[in-house]
């Protein structure tokens, strides 16, 4: 079996020296050791030389030289028919190199530097992804906020759905992607990951506690974390646990937060501190820690707290038990999991919960030393070996299923992109509940953008899977668009779409034939002059025009005359419920 291995997330910017990075490297090495039979080809992106040069080096002896291949983008715009441009070299390449299967290890890239990946759009090859977490699509603030990074990221979500196995680096992140994207179980596996083997239980020489004592301003036994400095990691949380720690307790722990940090990140931790009656230096953030003083920060703090409300795997608090480090966790995500152990873990929405195992974990002596050995014996039970071995497994399978189901190489046309303009949850309507069970399915056939006058979409289901765009931005980008799809009802909730169909046309799925209610509080409640009158006299002539002056009661009139021809005027087509 040829297996073709894309090692952008090895290289790129945002990726090449972070967890994926490093991630990406480590399973592929593993797999390259494990191959046996298989061949195995790397594939890279000439745009990141020096991260060429440096994977070369790493898979000296695991990877022939002549299974290196590099390709290079060609330059390209960042407008949409520019992506599919490089997309389409991208996957030609892949194509080229004649793969039985191809292992993308980090789809989710490309989003500011000369990354290219792609899964489906122009080439039909046999494709397995990572799957790392989908916390941007199930906790959308504060990452998908900005429209263009929103749009990026659901079309990477839609790439990943296109492909034919997926390589979760944990359960947790497997039932994410079964659950929240509709995965097939069986072809979403739980490969898990592991901690580098530098990451051991060693002996610190008194001078060697003491340089790290005063390189990073530590002067009494601390609390640690590690990880990242962002709004799921709950940083602000664990300061303000620390700070309900009993008062002996406090005064004599530090709690140290060791990672790279922005100069305004540290400031703003700091005066959280300061503003909970921390003392200073009660909190230190050390900023950037080179890998060796990481393990040894590891085996010198008295706990290691992760207090992340979501994460793929949790890394460092495998890390921290491989070190012989005491370590708490969240009850949360995959934490659970890589802790292995329920009494060792609490509920990072609670800063009294965090206070509370803290305490427990710094004052009681036997409950510490049972953490300490079972962490050393948990960490045991991940390894680099075992995740290359499940992933290969895996690929085996998926060669195994397209020897016996064929698939022609036809090209793959992409998906038609659809604006949907509808009510839509929260508003109280039949129709935005309608659509709420519509709209997950016609996304399998279409990419969908919501346009509507809400300001966020309630319903977890489109909110974080579909772009919500308001009035204005359409009617500047509906050029864009291949479809426009319009959810017409007799409410006043439709008010809007009278004007915005008139400027474009689109489809119309007419939910209810009369459409009176709504024509006459066009006229009567948004005070639009003789609209409704307007409308009579356009969809049924003078009578309907006479009616409406002499009747005694408009309602009759309202009852009488379905008043729609500004609506069918101008639909490029109707659809409707029943025959009736």
């Amino acid at each position: 079996m040829r297996i073709v291995i894309d090692l952008q997330g090895a290289q790129s910017v945002g990726s090449r020296t972070r967890g994926i990075g490093r991630y990406s490297s480590s399973l592929a090495q593993a797999m390259a050791a494990r191959a046996g039979e298989h061949e195995v080809i790397l594939a890279l992106n000439g745009c990141f030389s020096d991260a060429v040069d440096e994977i070369q080096v790493a898979f000296d002896g695991l990877v022939d030289p002549k299974n290196i291949h590099v390709w290079y983008a060609a330059p390209g715009s960042l407008s949409a028919h520019g992506r599919r441009a490089q997309e389409k070299l991208y996957e030609a390449f892949l194509a080229s190199l004649r793969p039985d299967v191809v292992h993308v290890a980090s789809l989710f890239e490309g989003l500011g530097d000369a990354s290219v990946t792609s899964v489906g759009q122009f080439a039909t090859l046999p494709t397995a992804v990572t799957l790392y977490d989908l916390i941007p699509l199930i906790n959308p603030h504060p990452y998908l906020d900005n429209a263009s990074v929103r749009t990026w990221y659901m079309g990477k979500v839609e790439a990943l759905q296109r492909a034919n196995m997926w390589l979760a680096i944990s359960e947790s992140s497997r039932q994410e992607g079964i659950t929240q994207l509709d995965l097939d179980p069986e072809r979403c596996i739980n490969v898990s990951t592991a901690a580098f083997g530098h990451f051991r239980k060693t002996d610190l020489s008194v001078e060697r506690q003491q340089q790290l004592k005063t390189n990073y301003g530590l002067n009494q036994p601390f609390v640690m974390y590690t990880g990242g400095i962002d709004h799921r990691k709950n940083l602000d949380g664990l300061i303000k646990a620390f700070a309900l720690l009993p008062n002996d307790v406090r005064q004599s722990h530090q709690l140290a937060i060791v990672c790279s940090a922005r100069p305004e990140d540290r400031n703003r931790l700091l005066q959280l501190a300061q503003s909970l009656g921390l003392p200073e230096g009660g909190v230190v953030v050390t900023g950037f820690v080179p890998e060796a003083d990481l393990v040894d920060l590891y085996n010198l703090c008295k706990l290691f707290v992760f207090p992340s409300w979501h994460e793929g795997f949790g890394l460092p608090a495998l890390e921290a038990m491989q070190s012989g480090a005491v370590v708490i966790g969240a009850n949360t995500s995959s934490l659970p999991e890589v802790i292995g152990r329920d009494d060792a873990l609490f509920d990072p929405r609670s800063e009294a919960a965090i206070a509370a195992k803290m305490n427990q974990a710094l004052t009681d002596h036997g409950f510490r030393e049972t953490l300490a050995q079972h962490g050393l014996a948990q960490a045991k039970k991940f390894s680099w070996d075992e995740s290359a071995r499940r992933a290969l497994k895996g690929l085996e399978a998926l060669h195994a299923y397209t020897l016996r189901n064929p698939v022609p190489a036809v090209r793959r046309q992409p998906r038609p992109r659809l604006a949907y303009v509808s009510p839509l949850p929260p508003e109280r309507s039949g129709i935005a509940d309608y659509s709420a069970q519509l709209l997950p399915e016609l996304s399998r056939h279409y990419e969908i953008d919501l346009v509507t006058p809400l300001s966020n979409v309630e319903d977890p289901r489109l909110g974080n899977r579909f772009a919500v765009r308001n009035i204005d931005w359409f009617r500047q980008h509906s050029g864009e668009f291949d479809r426009v799809l319009y959810h017409f009802g007799n409410s006043d909730l439709h008010e809007h779409m009278f004007d915005l169909i008139a400027e474009i046309p689109g489809t119309v799925v007419l939910h209810d034939f009369f459409l009176g209610n709504i024509q006459a509080h066009r006229e009567f409640a948004s005070q639009r002059a003789n609209s409704w009158t307007q409308a009579l006299y356009a969809s049924h002539g003078y009578p309907a025009v006479v009616d409406r002056f002499k009747a005694k009661e408009l309602a009759d009139v309202v009852f009488k005359y379905p008043c729609n021809f500004d609506v069918l005027r101008f639909a490029q087509g109707v659809i409707v419920h029943s025959e009736h």
